[in-house]
């Protein structure tokens, strides 16, 4: 143990070490040129979101959006693999396990920074290269503009853990085409690259090595509209030619994905899957007899009420339903199974679709009284 005079020591050469700018903290905040920068800083752990980062994020985005200085914001991940793979599945948890006050508070704090960005003054620009997933599809996907690059891979793959797409996934994935936003929630499909422009989910396509210089014109504009940064954008996005003349990889299934995700009940996507039975609709059954029933006819729902509402009501809505998650037994099973004994093998409660009733379902959805989320 260490001595009180060292252990002095020891704080106070970490709050100098935690400074916005230096390379060890989570998350660097910093301003350049008219532009407010954050960039999320936990390389080795694919840039996760934890509730430390939220803290820090939050209260900065709220005092650029009142500095007359600052124009845009721009959002980033380090060490090249990831923007945000997600957010601290692990500690949530640890957390929800021994009744934590974390397993309110992470998702509480994270819905409300994704309203600050959808609500953002400022214009916000995120530059998603590499993984982003879960929490780091919440801290892009509200904002102004989304450049993706060739190393994108984005998914919403919560169903696979027993939780749901949140972060506000209730509002965007419903407004995509057709059933695209269904069929992602429900089976995790990953997209890559420029499929992450052509499902509608970012806005623009920049080489990756172009981001650096993108990033560069961008703090340099001098009081620029929202108008100024788009047509920036579009300019860096014009002279992208990876991958121009490939299809979008769901074209050739989108009649299929957009009659068989159409169904009221995750019973009848079933039924529809089973008799559709060609080679795709066959291996979409699969993916899905993998996830939480549970979370399935959770999302399901989620997303047909989420079409018509606000995303303020959207992430008050998500707040009720992560709380049920918290509640429950399928979330912590599925962290076990794929990311704690990485056995791949959940064993869900209840184990299959007809067995999660419609009375269950709704009172995931109750609000939770003086507990709901206000934003």
């Amino acid at each position: 143990r260490l001595k009180p005079f060292n252990r002095l020591q020891v704080i106070l050469q970490h709050l100098k070490m935690s400074k916005h700018t230096d390379s060890t903290a989570e998350v660097l905040l910093e301003k350049r040129g008219g532009a407010g920068i954050i960039t999320l800083n936990r390389p080795k752990a694919l840039n996760a979101l934890n509730l430390s980062m939220i803290q820090q994020i939050y209260p900065q985005i709220k005092t650029w959006e009142k500095d007359p200085e600052t124009f845009l914001i721009i959002i980033k991940g380090t060490g090249g693999k990831a923007f945000c793979a997600g957010g601290d599945i692990r500690a949530i948890t640890d957390a929800g396990k021994t009744g934590d006050r974390l397993a309110q508070d992470f998702f509480r704090e994270e819905y409300m920074l994704n309203y600050a960005i959808g609500t953002c003054k400022k214009t916000y620009v995120a530059l998603i290269d590499g993984i982003t997933m879960g929490g780091g599809v919440g801290l892009s996907v509200h904002g102004n503009f989304r450049v993706a690059t060739e190393k994108t891979l984005f998914a919403m793959p919560e169903t696979a853990i027993g939780l749901f797409p949140d972060v506000g996934g209730g509002y965007f994935l419903p407004r995509l085409s057709g059933k695209i936003g269904y069929y992602l929630a429900l089976t995790g499909f990953r997209l890559k690259g420029r499929d992450v422009l052509k499902a509608g989910i970012a806005t623009h396509f920049v080489d990756s090595e172009k981001l650096p210089a993108l990033e560069k014109d961008l703090i340099a504009l001098k009081s620029p509209s929202t108008e100024n940064i788009a047509d920036l954008l579009n300019s860096y996005h014009a002279k992208s030619k990876i991958d121009q003349e490939k299809e979008f990889v769901l074209d050739e299934h989108m009649e299929k994905i957009n009659s068989l995700f159409s169904a009221n009940s995750m019973e009848e996507i079933v039924k529809k899957l089973k008799q559709d039975g060609s080679p795709f609709a066959i291996k979409q059954l699969e993916t899905i007899n993998k996830m939480s029933p549970t979370s399935l006819k959770m999302t399901l729902r989620q997303l047909r009420e989420g079409a018509s509402l606000s995303l303020q009501d959207v992430l008050t809505m998500e707040y009720r339903l992560s709380q049920a998650c918290m509640r429950g037994h399928d979330f912590y099973e599925g962290v076990r199974a794929v990311l704690i004994d990485k056995d791949q093998s959940p064993r869900w409660k209840p184990a299959a679709l007809e067995e999660v009733s419609d009375e269950f379902v709704n009172d995931c959805f109750k609000p939770l009284g003086n507990n709901d989320l206000k934003l």
